[in-house]
Parts: structure tokens; sequence; C-alpha cells
């Protein structure tokens, strides 16, 4: 029988689905990992699975234990799915500013769920730090650290990586996502460049991030924002994001990734998430630059199905100007 072990063993091994209209109107073959395709539903169930296979590894995570995080939704989606088929307890730690959908999900999962004030991550009540703090005060407690922790790097090096070299057969001119943790450029790209040193990695940006700067000036300055996109950004470069090898950056504003979504959704008939949406545009102003002919892979993070009390509620947009089509 072709059987899987369990909820782990069906993470990964996710289909590269080649964007139909975008390639068609690039020239390009514009190629999205369907990471939305993982069975908790984003592109961070590899992290959470290999998050605590080293905590299981080191010792440090035990037969009851519990795994805290600080995440803006689909970390911890995917570390409460793994830890539930482990026996592990999840508190998890989110920011006020994320959907309502992610906040009832992981609830009806089984975390704990604790919502704390949005704050810089310079504060010492900036929710991963919260999350650190508190694993380290309860017996059999592990701290995921999905920024730091470099095993989220490492399940892109050693899964999504070498998935997208095969299912290419290594054609392939440029990748690019977004950032929040650097746990999937980081990965993937040093996967890719120690096969051949000619695919351009570019790391998408949205406003209101330092990341964009930082790859084009070498400086983590913050960007004007906010933007409405969940869990990509970041002020800081990250253990995880060191590690990537990129050369170069887009940034992408808020009014395009939100025409990319809904035109995704009623041309292909995709129901996607912002950051995807972000992926997208990046891909399209990538191949734009490189012209016809060239291959660009990019990651479908997650669905839309998260962020209808955002990115597909009407009066949401339009109280930020953001218009659909």
């Amino acid at each position: 029988m072709d059987t899987r072990p369990g909820f782990a063993g069906v993470i990964g091994n996710t289909p590269l689905i080649r964007m139909e209209t975008l390639s068609r109107e690039t020239g390009c073959e514009i190629l999205g990992k369907a990471e939305f395709m993982n069975p908790g539903g984003s592109v961070k169930d590899r992290a959470a699975a290999w998050i605590v296979r080293e905590h299981e590894r080191s010792g440090a995570l035990k037969a009851g234990g519990t795994v805290v995080e600080g995440t803006a939704g689909n970390t911890g989606i995917g570390l409460v799915h793994v830890c539930n088929a482990r026996g592990y307890r999840t508190v998890i730690y989110m920011p006020d500013n994320q959907s309502r959908e992610k906040v009832d999900l992981l609830r009806t999962l089984g975390a704990e769920v604790r919502v704390v004030k949005t704050v810089p991550y310079a504060d010492e009540m900036n929710y991963q730090k919260q999350a650190g703090r508190y694993a380290a005060s309860i017996p059999g407690g592990v701290w995921a650290n999905q920024f730091d922790n470099t095993a989220n790097a490492l399940s892109h090096y050693e899964s999504t990586g070498p998935e997208i070299w095969a299912q290419t057969n290594g054609k392939l001119d440029a990748f690019t996502c977004a950032v929040g943790t650097g746990g999937t450029i980081a990965g993937i790209s040093r996967y890719l460049k120690e096969q051949s040193p000619a695919p351009r990695v570019v790391l998408a940006d949205p406003h209101g991030s330092a990341l964009f700067n930082w790859v084009t000036t070498g400086e983590a300055k913050m960007t004007p924002g906010p933007s409405i996109t969940e869990g990509i950004g970041n002020s800081r470069v990250t253990q995880n994001l060191a590690g990537a090898l990129i050369d170069d950056a887009v940034q992408i504003p808020d009014p395009d990734m939100v025409r990319m979504v809904y035109r995704m959704l009623r041309e292909d008939g995709w129901f996607f998430g912002s950051s995807t949406g972000i992926n997208l545009c990046a891909a399209v102003k990538i191949a734009e630059q490189m012209g016809p002919g060239h291959t660009i892979v990019t990651i479908l993070c997650d669905g839309g199905h998260k962020y209808q009390s955002t990115l597909y509620n009407p009066d949401f947009l339009t109280k930020r100007n953001l218009a659909t089509g």
C-alpha cells in the first residue's frame, strides 16, 4: 500500500503550479509552489515539523511537554497540528493585529491562545519575547522561536529547495518570496545556490518593513507603512534570514497585492492570502525585468479563508482606500 506516516508524513512534496494568466501575460513560466496544500494549510507546516523534531532530538522536548510560540498565525497552526499528533500542549502568543479567523482556528485546534498588544520587537512586551519568557518559566516548556531557530531554514533546505530543483529539472531563472522569519528564503536559496549560482534569489517585501532596504542598501531601515499583510515583513534580520543568499529585493505596495489576489480569484479560480499576493506581484515584476522566456518560481503560502474579515472584507478594504479591481 502507498501510505504516509501520520500528520508529519504528509507535509511537503507539494505540486508546482503554472500560474496561467500571469505566465501568458509575461511570456515567462511563473510557477507557484502550492504550500497551501500542506495538511495544516500553509508553508509554515514545514518549519513547525522541523522545529518540533529538533527539540525532540536535543532532548529538550519530552513526553507531555509544552511548545510555546509567538506567531502571526500559520506557524502556530502548524505547531498545534504537529503537537497534537505527538502528545504535546501548545501555548500561542499572538499580536492583536491579526485576523480573528486565525485566533478562532488555533483555539478550535486546541491551543491556548494569548492575544497581546502589538508592540515593536525592541519592546520587552513584544509577543515573541513574551513567548520566550513563558516557555522558560514552566516545567517541560520549550520555545519554538521560529524567527531565530534555524531548524526553520533547515526545513526548507532539506525539503522545499530540493523539491523545487527536482520539479523544474534545475531549469529556473529566479526564485522569489516574501520574508517574515526568513526561514523559507534562507533554506531554499542555500540549496538552489549549491546546485547552481545562476538562479536569481529576490526578496519580496511589503511596505512598513526594513528588509527591502537591508538587501538594497545594507541598512535595515523601516520603510513607510503600514501594510495589511500578515506574517511578513520585519524590522530586523533574524538568525534564519542571516543565512540567506539573496541577490536583490523588490517592494510591493498593498494596492498591487490586493488587485493580484482578486485577479487570481476571479480569473484563475485561486483563493489566496496576502503573502501569496505579494509573492505573485514580485514574480511578475521579475518577469518584466528579465523578459520573456524565463522561469520564475515563488511560494503560494496559504489560502484566503483565514482573511475573510480583512483582505476579503469590502468594508475593511474601503476604509483603507484599497480597491479590488
